[in-house]
């Protein structure tokens, strides 16, 4: 949906309202190059953080906010998951940001304690207690602010600074460590077992979950993954997982992955069990004998002559899924079907003056004009027939003045189609000087008039899109969410 204001005077665009180098919106193109950039993912862990609780370990996470070029706000980018009873976090959850080597990228790492009444964190939504993260000395563990530059730039692209920001407490110390990504689009879905691991509990059987690591570049390792924890057995078989191909490897099929197996405990000192090293070519394999790895404790197999193993891990299951992109849609004949609505309602304000959207000025585009452009110039090229339904709302029609909320703006209704964006132009304007603007401003016609052809084709050959343009608030929201849902089961149209 393309919403529009109205004008409150004249604006000049570009020039040095903005930064020197901004190119004005006329110079705008979608398809043109821009700014190379450079997709890198952070991984954050921490080491000696300090410890808020009183009975256990602090629940450590981290946000991580970002600041614009000249802008000292700081806004949001994103959170890792939070890892109970630990001050040695080593987040899963990655930050996977745009890098541009000429720009400088300001970036604060928050730390935070999470607390709950509850010892069981998964009964709490991460909406619910994340909501309620405050600012204070009680939660707060500190700060650390850098450059995406800085990290980038440092050995091995791997960043070690202390953390900051309570007077009179050493915080700790955040290690973000910095890799470009590959452009591999493959996920993997695999599920594993193990038989006959250690046994670490006094009372019981272990409590086992994998932790998986790709290998750096410097012979480190970065945290990739961790599984469910399965209690009370030797003989676990893990819930099947699905993980990038990018976050396991990052395209390198011959990268060492290693798996450390753990025995759980409660007040976080998981005890290690052993570990196996593995790498993407050998799991593609699949389920054989290739894919059955001994879990080995370097400590035991150094210490007793007769260590054979702590047990082993088997793979059950190895399924590859590709991301289909739009290019891979179009390249395998998808048609695109391209619809617009504009909205005629009264609030667009008289054609016939210059604060109207819908203003008829025979020197330039009005607002509802570039819009069409803009969208329709870049979307005809994927269309075959440069064919294009165009249709009004909101408005009363000759000769009878009855108001229509889905009507043809060729004024054809057995046919609504208009060659090109040129043609919709024309039929548009020439709208304007036989309809009389009014109301309300109804979606669900619309978009049910799209619907009814997107769910006539079955066999996903045909993509529609649907462009509202619009000025105002919806009159008939109900009616439109019920319309979008109805629509969004077709699975071959976008609003």
């Amino acid at each position: 949906m393309f919403g529009l204001e109205k004008p409150a005077g004249q604006q000049k665009l570009g020039g040095s309202g903005g930064f020197p180098s901004m190119a004005s919106v006329g110079d705008f193109n979608v398809l043109s190059s821009s700014i190379p950039a450079t997709k890198v993912e952070l991984s954050v862990s921490c080491r000696n953080l300090l410890d808020r609780d009183t009975f256990s370990k602090s629940d450590p996470i981290c946000v991580l906010y970002t600041q614009a070029i000249g802008n000292k706000e700081w806004r949001e980018f994103g959170r890792t998951e939070v890892i109970d009873n630990t001050l040695n976090p080593d987040f899963v959850r990655k930050f996977i940001m745009d890098y541009f080597f000429e720009e400088r990228e300001n970036l604060r790492f928050d730390f935070y304690d999470v607390d709950s009444k509850s010892p069981n964190l998964s009964k709490h939504s991460e909406v619910q207690f994340l909501s309620s993260l405050v600012d204070t000395f009680q939660d707060f563990l500190g700060q650390m602010f850098c450059t995406l530059g800085e990290i980038v730039g440092s050995q091995g692209s791997r960043l070690e600074k202390p953390i900051a920001g309570i007077p009179g407490k050493k915080c700790g110390t955040v290690i973000v460590t910095a890799e470009e990504l590959g452009c591999c689009r493959d996920s993997v879905l695999m599920q594993f077992c193990a038989n006959k691991l250690d046994k670490k509990d006094f009372f019981g059987k272990s409590d086992p979950f994998l932790v998986f690591h790709r290998s750096n570049e410097d012979g480190s390792f970065t945290i990739c993954h961790k599984t469910e924890v399965v209690k009370n057995t030797l003989n676990p078989v893990w819930q099947a997982f699905k993980i990038s191909v990018r976050a396991l490897c990052n395209g390198d099929y011959d990268r060492t992955i290693k798996v450390e197996v753990y025995d759980w405990d409660r007040d976080g000192s998981h005890d290690f069990i052993g570990e196996f090293t593995t790498s993407y070519r050998e799991l593609s394999r699949g389920q054989s004998q290739f894919n059955v790895y001994e879990v080995i404790n370097p400590k035991k197999k150094g210490k007793k002559k007769k260590y054979i193993n702590s047990g082993t891990v088997t793979l059950l299951s190895f399924l590859i899924e590709t991301e289909v992109s739009f290019l891979d849609y179009i390249k395998g004949g998808t048609q695109i079907n391209f619809t617009v609505a504009i909205d005629f309602t009264a609030s667009n304000g008289n054609p016939s003056q210059p604060t109207s959207l819908h203003y008829m000025n025979p020197y330039q585009l009005n607002a509802y004009g570039m819009a069409l452009k803009a969208v329709g110039e870049i979307i005809q090229d994927y269309d075959s027939d440069k064919m294009f339904p165009a249709l009004g709302f909101g408005a009363r029609l000759p000769p009878d003045g009855r108001v229509s909320h889905e009507f043809a703006l060729n004024g054809n209704p057995q046919n609504p189609y208009c060659h090109g964006i040129d043609g919709v132009m024309e039929a548009y304007y020439r709208s304007l000087k036989s309809v009389q603007l009014y109301g309300p401003t109804n979606f669900a016609p619309v978009i049910n008039h799209v619907a009814r052809y997107a769910a006539s084709v079955k066999d996903g050959s045909q993509y529609f899109v649907l462009l509202i343009i619009t000025d105002g608030v919806i009159s008939d929201m109900a009616q439109t969410k019920e319309s979008i849902v109805n629509v969004s089961f077709a699975e071959n149209a976008e609003i």
